[in-house]
């Protein structure tokens, strides 16, 4: 038997405008104890289209997973978009997952749920953040250079770990109408934030009868967090929720070793009881 083979199967799931090759050093510090698969970048495929409440996103995910891991029970940890369609995942098929490790992916519950339905429904969500600087990005630089200074300048990537900016301007951007081009599409990582779901409220409730292990890791200086809330989070998680002192919501970019760490002390907590052959164990 390989030593791939007898390490605990992970799939990673990106971030919202971020291909999973921006994650690079984080996966290759998580692949030292994980066989690590990610999807590269979800939302792209005509065949799994952007809609609300993401359904086709889940169904690529859900692909992904039984074409690259066949039958075998998966770890499955999601950063921000990536988490919710892991619980989403979790909710309809929870005997595919050993276990959820959701990085700053809150659940939407309650008032906040509501007001979210709202501004779909009204149109309102267009206009402002996150989709309408979405829609603004810049999307053309003249060559990689360029893309690098572009993105070193702007104070949300000052706290990110230098691998991790040289791989997301290298990653995120490629070759293209005589420069470099984004990758990620504008108008899809808009849309992506204007179909955020609003039905998970009970999914909480419904994962817990399941027997699905979830944790959470949350940066302690996440806007998103403030806004959406951790009520209907804390309930899911109970005691499996960790913090990332100092993070932002992009803290896996911020502190990519202290990341992989969090995860595998978290993950030591979800799967302790479970009966892991020796193998997998000292992986773990």
């Amino acid at each position: 038997m390989s030593a791939s083979s007898t390490r605990p199967l992970l799939v990673f799931a990106h971030a919202n405008g971020f291909p999973a090759g921006s994650y690079r050093v984080l996966l290759q510090a998580l692949g030292e104890h994980f066989e690590v698969l990610a999807p590269d970048m979800l939302g792209h495929d005509p065949a799994h289209p952007v809609s609300d409440c993401w359904p086709h996103l889940l169904r690529e995910l859900d692909q992904f997973i039984q074409r690259s891991c066949g039958a075998r029970p998966v770890i499955l940890v999601g950063h921000s978009l990536g988490g919710l369609l892991g619980l989403m995942l979790a909710d309809k098929h929870p005997h595919r997952l050993r276990a959820l490790v959701l990085l700053d992916a809150p659940v939407v519950a309650g008032w906040r749920a509501a007001l979210l339905w709202a501004s779909k429904r009204s149109g309102l969500v267009r206009r402002f953040a996150p989709v309408a600087p979405a829609l603004r990005r810049r999307q053309h630089w003249p060559d990689l250079a360029a893309v690098r200074r572009h993105f070193g300048e702007k104070s949300v990537f000052q706290t990110w770990d230098e691998r991790m900016l040289d791989d997301y301007a290298s990653v995120g951007t490629q070759d293209g109408d005589g420069g470099r081009q984004l990758r990620f599409r504008r108008d899809i990582e808009a849309a992506i934030y204007a179909t955020l779901p609003h039905h998970m409220g009970g999914l909480g409730r419904r994962l817990r009868r399941a027997g699905v292990r979830v944790g959470f890791i949350g940066g302690t200086r996440s806007r998103e967090l403030a806004m959406a809330g951790m009520h209907a989070t804390r309930r899911l998680v109970g005691r499996h929720l960790h913090w990332m002192p100092g993070g932002s919501h992009l803290f896996p970019f911020e502190q990519p070793q202290a990341t992989a760490d969090a995860i595998r002390e978290l993950l030591r907590e979800l799967l302790r009881g479970l009966g892991a052959p020796a193998p997998d164990a000292a992986f773990l």
